[in-house]
């Protein structure tokens, strides 16, 4: 069975190559029938924060990545730990090391003087016939692995294909620091061999620590998973990606008016393909996606593409689901006549929630001022006149104005008669009724609001002569 995981620290906030992994992760188990888990590595004691916490759930819930079984802390599994530490311990495979900050310092130091790797000499490494030196009074040791000092460690990665170490890349590392808190590549290796993860995947900025920890699987007899390193979501310039790029708290793009399954599409796009396919359902999405057809090389992030792909993902969406995401912009749409057919108006030209929030917007507020570069360029001399013309058109049609195609069929003649080109009417119009130039279709916005309120709205206009004063 295959069984995967996500595991973020509560640090910091989600962010979207985190999300990108947990769906590759959560994506491969459910395509085969499998477990997928959801760990919080909080060791960290100092750094962690329960709001970033709060936000990995939270992320979580909006995007609907649902993991199984409860959520798992490594805070709380710290007498595990030490049971495995003292395995090690006991079987020779792990020693205590009395070496104080102050000496490492100057041996890395005198390392670094003569061009050398930087690496543990081990000086409290037991070995045979070797004395130790004498255990200095008031230094509390550290816990460090005995690795291999010859040969080469080597594993088929997913994504990289066959990697290969040599020995002399890891020293005798730390796995429990001085205060008995185990350290980070030895509680992965713990969890992921006690969760029984056949599978791990993960960003590549984690391929150095790979060698360390099958050194831990191979010193206490686990099983050693496929590992898959998953290259990282750069800018578009090939650099790291920053906040300003697109690396931000994931509940952002929520704030920011995209829906969760438009990104998750974009994201699994971000190193992976079907052929020239760029709209996944989930379904789809689980069908298709197999972890190693991910792309060797980084993936750059798009800005375009996203809001291209939340679009077309707004268009099909229905409107009893947009009217309650609306909900959480603060625009309630319940007591709206037409609610339908505003929304199947508007969600045809918004790329973001915030953006049909705003159209919709724009179409039931009564404008309060002019866009005064549409005045300047529309409104003409003879523009009063023939404004009041169509409004007497209305007026006469007002039976008619039950459908968009009706207003159209009285519409145009009226144009023609007049000798008008549409934007000398329809320019005016727009600007009258919601203040822009950028509306839609003039006759959905008459359908839309009725008689009595277009009536109101370019009889206040032509009063005011269009002024915002």
């Amino acid at each position: 069975m295959t069984v995967t995981r996500f595991a973020p620290s509560p640090t910091g906030y989600l962010h979207i190559g985190g999300l990108r992994t947990s769906l590759y992760s959560y994506l491969w188990a459910r395509k085969n029938g499998g477990v997928f888990r959801l760990r919080i590595e909080d060791t960290d004691l100092e750094r962690n924060s329960q709001d970033a916490l709060k936000a990995i759930i939270e992320a979580f819930d909006w995007v609907g990545l649902s993991y199984d079984g409860e959520v798992e802390y490594q805070s709380k599994r710290t007498e595990i730990y030490k049971e495995y530490i003292n395995k090690l311990l006991d079987s020779g495979k792990a020693y205590k090391c009395y070496m104080s900050k102050e000496e490492l310092d100057t041996l890395r130091a005198s390392q670094e003087a003569v061009k050398q790797t930087p690496r543990y000499d081990g000086t409290w490494r037991p070995e045979d016939g070797k004395t130790l030196p004498e255990i200095p009074a008031g230094v509390e040791p550290v816990i460090r692995i005995k690795a291999p000092k010859d040969g080469t460690i080597e594993f088929l990665d997913g994504v990289k294909g066959a990697m290969k170490f040599e020995s002399s890349f890891v020293d005798d590392f730390v796995i429990a620091r001085s205060n008995g808190m185990p350290t980070y590549n030895f509680v992965v290796t713990i969890d992921d061999a006690l969760m029984e993860m056949t599978d791990v995947i993960r960003g590549d900025d984690h391929l150095s620590n790979t060698p360390k920890q099958i050194v831990i699987y191979e010193a206490l007899g686990f099983k050693i998973p496929k590992f898959y390193h998953v290259p990282m979501i750069n800018n578009p310039e090939g650099k790291k990606l920053s906040k300003r790029d697109g690396a931000m708290d994931v509940m952002d793009y929520k704030r920011l008016g995209y829906l969760p399954e438009a990104l998750l599409n974009f994201l699994v796009r971000l190193g992976w393909s079907n052929g020239d396919q760029e709209i996944f359902s989930m379904e789809e999405m689980l069908k298709l996606f197999d972890p190693s057809n991910i792309n060797k090389s980084a993936s750059a992030y798009n800005a375009e593409k996203l809001l291209w792909l939340n679009g077309e993902y707004i268009k099909k969406t229905s409107n009893e689901r947009l009217e309650k995401e609306l909900k959480f912009f603060d625009l309630d749409l319940s007591n709206v006549e037409k609610k339908d057919d505003l929304l199947n108006l508007a969600k045809q030209r918004a790329n973001t929630l915030v953006e049909l929030k705003k159209l919709i917007e724009d179409i039931l507020n009564i404008p309060n001022s002019y866009d005064e570069a549409g005045v300047k360029k529309f409104v003409k001399e003879d523009t009063k006149e023939i404004l009041e013309k169509y409004i007497n058109l209305l007026k006469e049609n007002k039976n008619s104005l039950n459908s968009v195609e009706k207003i159209e069929n009285f519409t145009k003649p009226f144009i023609e008669e007049q000798g008008l080109k549409f934007p000398q009417l329809f320019q005016p119009i727009r600007i009258a009724i919601t203040g822009g130039t950028q509306a839609p279709s003039v006759y959905d916005i008459i359908f839309i609001l009725g008689f009595d309120e277009v009536f109101s709205r370019i009889s206040k206009a032509l009063e005011k002569n269009f002024q915002n004063t």
